[in-house]
């Protein structure tokens, strides 16, 4: 077989075009992977928001049951409002 210098070019050219294929279905794969990554973090961060908004309306109901009045009561009635606007929200 005669290797001539189309022949060179023509592999070259073929080597070139699946190593750019291959390079684009790694940026495509790992940009995946790290919004995948991204996601799982938020989604715990959401968890985690809502422990901590359940545990401060507990507190400020239980300061109100002790007779706590003013800021408290307006603090509680704003968190109240504010749980229950954001779980009626749709998770995506």
């Amino acid at each position: 077989m005669y290797v001539d210098v189309n022949t060179i070019l023509l592999g070259a050219s073929l080597l070139t075009a699946l190593g750019s294929i291959t390079g684009a279905i790694i940026t495509v794969y790992k940009a995946y992977e790290t919004n995948k990554k991204q996601s799982e973090a938020i989604n715990a961060i959401r968890e985690e928001q809502t422990l901590v908004c359940y545990g401060m309306r507990g507190a400020l109901q239980g300061i109100v049951e002790l007779g706590g009045n003013g800021p408290v009561k307006d603090a509680l009635a704003k968190l109240e409002a504010y749980l229950n606007k954001t779980s009626h929200k749709a998770e995506f």
